[in-house]
């Protein structure tokens, strides 16, 4: 078998192809690239043999460049191959993925995170550009341990939680310094932050209420933000504080969630979520938090 005619004939009929749309099939070219990572990987002698040793690839890289370009150079076959090995699974490509998103996904070598970054395009539509700021930012690494493993793909079948979105700390983009402002405008101000993030997140958010008010034995309160989770069904009280977290803050969320709970939520929806965010966590506080649809975060101002 000559599985160097059989590389150039897939790319050949890919630029053929190419050259007859405006624009390119997304799906054919990852196909493209996937097989050809097969057919270097067998080229190579199989999975093993094909982690080592380049001479290959870079012959290949050399003739196919001079006729087709430098998206066939030695490196994007370098990533084909990897594109193979990351997933020998044609099924597991995922179509909503550019071969850009691949080429910034393929340098993490943690399973779990590619996986992770792979389904926040997936899910925030997340463009190249977006996605490199999520890695950069070290999206990742600011989820909890437990989240960190046995993350799987999403599927039509998967089952969204409330950890798949949010972070810790969720970063805030802020030019403003906020030590030289009282601590009742920094409170509204950073309410007015979280309630773009929670809208960019496209997860699913869409707001009812800021400082959404609620009467309770002529009493008057106001939450801070309150979301309904489409993707989620279900209500996500939101409470922020501009200092260390305290036992009474806990307290002060759950009662919300009770009322959303008690008083709003449809018998269709799920459980309501509660979500606080502080400037410092305080563990001890945590330890003893036993509610598990309450859940405590933090914030920290980017420039």
């Amino acid at each position: 078998m000559n599985y160097y005619e059989q590389v150039e004939s897939l790319i050949r009929k890919n630029e053929i192809n190419k050259g007859v749309r405006t624009l390119q099939d997304n799906s054919e070219t990852l196909y493209t690239y996937w097989h050809i990572g097969k057919l270097i990987v067998e080229a190579q002698g199989g999975e093993k043999r094909a982690k080592y040793g380049d001479g290959l690839i870079k012959e290949w890289g050399h003739k196919l460049s001079l006729k087709y370009g430098k998206k066939y150079d030695k490196s994007n076959l370098s990533r084909a191959r990897m594109f193979y090995l990351y997933f020998p699974n044609v099924a597991a490509v995922q179509q909503q993925l550019t071969w850009t998103h691949y080429k910034l996904i393929f340098p993490i070598k943690n399973e779990n995170a590619r996986n992770y970054y792979i389904n926040q395009i997936i899910l925030n539509n997340l463009s190249s550009r977006e996605l490199q700021k999520e890695i950069k930012n070290k999206s990742f690494d600011r989820l909890s341990y437990k989240d960190k493993n046995n993350i799987e793909i999403i599927s039509d079948n998967s089952k969204l939680t409330i950890e798949d979105m949010i972070k810790d700390p969720i970063i805030l983009k802020s030019d403003i310094d906020t030590n030289e402002i009282n601590e009742a405008i920094i409170h509204k101000y950073i309410i007015s932050l979280l309630e773009n993030k929670f809208l960019e997140l496209g997860t699913g958010f869409v707001l009812v209420g800021h400082e959404y008010k609620i009467v309770v034995d002529n009493n008057t309160y106001h939450i801070d933000l309150l979301f309904f989770n489409i993707k989620l069904n279900a209500y996500v009280v939101v409470e922020v504080k501009t200092r260390a977290l305290k036992p009474q803050d806990i307290g002060q969320l759950e009662f919300y969630v009770n009322y959303i709970q008690n008083y709003i939520k449809e018998n269709n929806h799920n459980k309501t979520i509660g979500i606080l965010i502080v400037k410092k966590k305080n563990k001890f506080v945590i330890e003893y938090t036993t509610n598990p649809d309450v859940y405590v975060t933090t914030y920290m101002l980017s420039k």
